[in-house]
């Protein structure tokens, strides 16, 4: 049997995907609205507390398309802590305006593939952790899609050596360090917690960066025999400040 890599992980990550009942928003009175609205910008006070203390992180992006208007990017350092933010999140007001649109669960992933200096846990390292649990980019756009790795007939990636995934892994690396400031990436894990195997974040500050690096990387070998792919969502960068304006009707 082909021998399992070792995964350093991290911070624990929920992608929420919301679409806005606009009828039911635009019915509603004006302070009920200023009331929902208020109440969205303080918890995204204490989110912002959370993320200046270094103890999670989180993004929100209006959503392009029909997929959902609003993708929130919440990191937690543990599973319980970010079923108590969804769980707050869903129990405000604004809330109740909101459907349910997509949502992923996953933890921020490593894997050791690269050879390990002996004696030396590459777990411990600052440059390491600095990426298992990552203060979240507040880039001008934002792209997540799910995929997994191929296992059908001589295309099984889970057949191949340890060695043979590692070079291909490291030849796909090269691609993605090519767009080096201008697309950051991190990649969850999503065994056993979703339904895809592992979860792919971009941020940009060129929206078109988003479709070079994903098209460019489709022709290394891990992806173009062994990359599958699920829905794509790409949204542009809503900070507080501009929560309100977004949201007035």
């Amino acid at each position: 049997m082909a021998e399992a890599v070792e995964t350093m992980d991290g911070w624990y990550c929920l992608h929420d995907l919301r679409s806005i009942d606009w009828t039911s928003w635009k019915m509603a009175s004006n302070e009920e609205r200023q009331a929902a609205v208020h109440e969205f910008e303080q918890l995204l006070s204490k989110w912002e507390a959370v993320e200046e203390a270094k103890n999670g992180s989180h993004v929100i992006y209006t959503v392009v398309g029909q997929k959902a208007d609003i993708m929130m990017m919440f990191l937690r350092p543990t599973m319980v802590e970010l079923n108590e933010l969804e769980t707050e999140f869903n129990k405000s007001k604004f809330a109740e305006y909101l459907k349910p649109a997509h949502s992923y669960v996953s933890v921020v992933e490593l894997s050791k593939y690269a050879p390990q200096k002996e004696g030396v846990d590459p777990e411990t390292l600052p440059e390491t952790q600095a990426r298992l649990k990552p203060i979240l980019p507040k880039w001008e756009h934002m792209c997540f899609y799910p995929m997994d790795k191929r296992r059908q007939g001589d295309e099984n990636w889970y057949t191949l050596e340890f060695g043979e995934r590692g070079k291909m892994l490291y030849e796909h690396s090269k691609t993605g360090r090519k767009y080096a400031g201008r697309v950051k990436q991190i990649i969850t894990g999503s065994f056993g917690f979703d339904d895809w195997e592992w979860g792919v974040t971009l941020f940009a500050h060129d929206v078109l960066q988003l479709k070079r690096i994903v098209y460019e990387m489709r022709f290394d070998e891990v992806s173009a025999k062994y990359g599958e792919f699920g829905e794509f969502f790409v949204g542009n960068h809503l900070p507080k400040e501009n929560v309100a304006a977004f949201l007035h009707v």
